[in-house]
């Protein structure tokens, strides 16, 4: 017993000293370093340079079109409409037959006025062959001084009813019974049917309306502070006054862009107390007739040409400092970096401000740049490293 005793002891402290010695390697292995987790690779972003081109300040304005000319065609004289020769909203010709008026009386009126006329004109022919035949007796002593300023008398006479018989033919003739188009223009509806009686009362009967759109004019108001930066540009109210036809552009609110090109014309002499602003006007070409009058209309007065660095629209951001751009600097760190914007040509931003030209801006993935964090950036435009092939797998291969 002694024996077996002993042996189980003998087996307890080997087991005793497997088990520390177990503990001791465990504890030696949990006190070495864990190796440290990588941080994310900085975040890809694209980057490009300024762009250096040639850009037009422009002054970006909105007007209204208006008719070159508007007539209201009247009836002249009193009597029935007779008939209308055209289709409502035609265009018609200088000189085209509009209306017709009832035209028998003012004929008949103007027959008899032109019958007066030869009567006065007969009658001043015999007076005068008189006077001649009676100044000649008189050289004769066959005839008294009397007679000879009689007929004087009646040859101032007749010659006095000659005048006024002409001057009643005039105005016989002044009754227009036929309306004509006075230029080249587009027909209103008609304001009478055929039929009615026109040119009775006071007041003259509006007949329709006619207007001249081609050319048509745009007028628009701008500020004491774009007018002075007209003023400095073309050195006075430009106008064809001065021989100078400064260029106007407009653009319908359908259309892209600037499509109507033509030149300023006209400027008020004074600006308006209440807002400020001067009243201008174009001409614009209208020989398609597109252009209606009393549309609201996008106007550009260019000023002048000059050289500006642009970049994309997206890469300028704005908050409260106001706008700004995203710069990568040679340590491939995003630096914020304040500008002065200008107007837009397609899509991009003229940058009057805050750059130089030689810096690198981020124009994609700016979500990604932050201020003061490295970023990998990509020049935009530069090809790309490609993939390299996979190697075949070694099961799969035969």
């Amino acid at each position: 017993m002694a024996y077996g005793g002993a042996t189980a002891v003998r087996r307890i402290g080997r087991v005793a000293a497997w088990i520390t010695v177990s503990m001791l390697l465990a504890l030696q292995a949990g006190c070495k370093e864990q190796p440290k987790p990588q941080p994310p690779p900085p975040p890809k972003v694209t980057v490009a340079q300024p762009v250096q081109q040639a850009v037009t300040d422009n002054l970006d304005l909105t007007g209204n079109t208006q008719a070159l000319y508007t007539v209201q065609l009247v009836a002249r004289v009193v009597g029935y409409l007779e008939k209308v020769l055209f289709q409502d909203g035609q265009r018609v010709k200088k000189g085209q037959p509009l209306f017709v008026i009832q035209q028998n009386t003012y004929k008949d009126n103007l027959r008899q006025a032109e019958a007066a006329v030869l009567q006065y004109r007969a009658q001043l022919q015999w007076t005068e062959s008189q006077l001649t035949r009676y100044s000649n007796l008189i050289q004769q002593n066959a005839a008294a001084r009397s007679d000879v300023e009689n007929w004087v008398f009646q040859r101032d006479t007749a010659a006095a009813n000659l005048r006024a018989a002409e001057a009643q033919r005039d105005l016989a003739q002044l009754n227009y019974t036929l309306v004509t188009a006075p230029f080249d223009g587009r027909m209103d509806r008609r304001l009478v049917d055929p039929g009615n009686l026109v040119g009775s009362g006071n007041n003259s009967t509006v007949l329709a309306q006619i207007n001249q759109i081609d050319p048509i004019y745009v007028y628009f108001n701008i500020s004491d502070l774009d007018l002075a930066r007209l003023l400095k540009v073309t050195r006075g109210i430009p106008g064809p006054t001065d021989g100078r036809k400064w260029p106007v552009h407009a653009g319908l609110p359908n259309e892209d862009g600037y499509p109507h090109q033509g030149y300023l014309d006209f400027a008020a002499i004074n600006l308006a107390t209440t807002t400020g602003t001067l009243l201008m006007r174009g001409v614009l070409p209208n020989a398609d007739g597109k252009i209606l009058p009393g549309l609201y209309t996008r106007v550009r007065v260019p000023l002048e040409q000059r050289t500006a660095l642009l970049v994309p629209e997206v890469a300028v951001g704005h908050d409260q400092q106001g706008d700004y751009l995203l710069v990568v600097n040679d340590k491939n760190v995003v630096e914020r970096r304040p500008v002065t914007t200008g107007a837009a040509v397609e899509s991009r931003r003229v940058i009057a401000t805050g750059l130089t030209g030689g810096e690198w801006i981020v124009i994609n993935g700016v979500l990604k740049a932050a201020p003061g964090r490295p970023v990998t950036p990509e020049r935009e435009g530069a090809p790309r490293p490609e993939a390299r092939p996979s190697l075949p797998d070694k099961k799969a291969a035969p």
